[in-house]
């Protein structure tokens, strides 16, 4: 196996007290902050609008965002995420995006941002037509009517104009739809059954944008609060079925260690993400779950070491078996953990906003868990363990009076009267 350090013989237990001490100062600076600052809730918990709107052309991502901060909104607290693309279908340039909450209903925000993206995004459409994109057949036939470049008012009977333009938007919109919900170019609707003369009512009175709002819906603070419980019910389980786990496997005593380090974890990267404003969102959940199952494996490999080493040095103190311990596994440590920090400062450098939560999470746990593994379970087990020893002596004392009159000691060893006696001679 490859190895980074040659026989290491690192004192990493005679540091303990340095080790704790600042993870004290990282827990109560984040616990301070929790408390006093709370946490950058993203939208998934706090509540907000959450749209799907289909671009006629692939969506350029930076644009989008920069079309909503003209239009009033914080880029941190927007999300944009690609959505539709998926294996073996054609690429439908949707885009998922998801903000606070700013107007009283759904139709507030879903306007407000619709206006921010025909305003910023792409050409400015023209104010005096209507977006073919995206309105609908009742909104075209008033349009065309006004018009009325046909003259259809002049020739028909009182209604049947009316009803005619009706018959065309209708024709329009459900050509629209089936093209995807998007036209590209006005020039695309078949006009079979039609006057000839529609077409140039219709660029007379529509233009093509650059998008369609496929969904908006409205996220409330109830359900962020709804799957914030559940997140922390299923991390909270998750350590519980560690814990069993462990100490069935080994000790209950190894698993109360490994527990207390994955929780050291989950405070200490909660701390850090208040401190820092970072936003929390369903991804840091996910996160949250992955440096749970990576510390407690990091650690399950330094306890297991100790505990073969502990088989075969029964003589040896603890501190220098799990130091010993600690030594032998930590090329494989950091080759393990260096390599899967790489992968995810990778993503927090090319993520972009989306995975932002997810891969500073995974940053901070992979740091912080590869640590506690080092310097919190495992003083915490020799600790324990000398603690249980101490208690041990006290409860010789109390059987020594249960000694018989006929048993000696001899080479250190209790025989009784009778395995003493010689046999009778005869």
């Amino acid at each position: 196996m490859m190895e980074l350090f040659r026989n290491p013989n690192y004192d990493f237990l005679g540091k303990a007290k340095y080790f704790i001490g600042f993870s004290v100062i990282v827990l109560v600076a984040g616990g301070i902050s929790m408390v006093v600052r709370g946490f950058n809730l993203g939208v998934d918990f706090a509540g907000g609008t959450k749209m799907t709107v289909r671009f006629v052309s692939p969506p350029d991502e930076n644009r989008i965002r920069e079309a909503l901060r003209k239009g009033g909104y914080t880029p941190d607290k927007v999300v944009i995420q690609r959505t539709g693309k998926q294996l073996s279908q054609s690429d439908r340039n949707e885009v998922f995006i998801n903000t606070p909450q700013t107007e009283a209903d759904v139709d507030g925000d879903k306007r407000k941002i619709t206006e921010a993206l025909q305003k910023y995004y792409g050409a400015p459409a023209d104010p005096d037509k209507l977006d073919i994109n995206l309105v609908g057949a009742s909104s075209l036939a008033t349009r065309l009517t006004e018009l009325d470049v046909l003259d259809l008012k002049k020739t028909l009977p009182p209604g049947e104009a009316e009803r005619e333009y009706r018959r065309f938007a209708d024709h329009v919109i459900q050509t629209r739809d089936a093209a995807g919900g998007t036209l590209a170019d006005l020039k695309a609707i078949p006009l079979t059954g039609f006057d000839p003369k529609m077409a140039e009512a219709l660029e007379r009175a529509a233009t093509v944008g650059a998008f369609n709002v496929v969904s908006a819906e409205i996220v409330g603070p109830q359900v962020g609060k709804d799957l914030r419980n559940r997140a922390i019910i299923v991390t909270i389980v998750a350590c519980i079925g560690m814990l069993l786990f462990i100490a069935f496997r080994f000790e209950w005593v190894y698993g109360v260690a490994a527990v207390i380090a994955v929780v050291h974890d989950v405070l200490v990267t909660l701390g850090l993400f208040s401190l820092f404003q970072w936003e929390i969102s369903l991804t840091f959940i996910a996160a949250m779950l992955t440096l749970v199952g990576y510390s407690m494996n990091d650690t399950i490999v330094i306890f297991d070491r100790i505990r073969e080493q502990l088989a075969e040095r029964r003589r040896d103190d603890l501190a220098v078996v799990t130091n010993d311990a600690i030594n032998q596994t930590l090329s494989r440590t950091v080759i393990t953990s260096g390599l899967t920090l790489l992968s995810v400062l990778a993503l927090v450098l090319f993520g972009g906003e989306v995975l932002k939560s997810f891969s500073l999470a995974l940053l901070v746990g992979i740091l912080f868990g590869t640590y506690s593994s080092i310097a919190i379970a495992s003083p915490i087990l020799l600790w324990w363990k000398r603690y249980l020893a101490q208690r041990q002596p006290a409860a010789v004392p109390a059987e020594a009076p249960a000694r018989t009159g006929g048993e000696k000691r001899v080479g250190g060893e209790k025989r009784s009267g009778r395995t003493a006696k010689s046999a009778p001679t005869r």
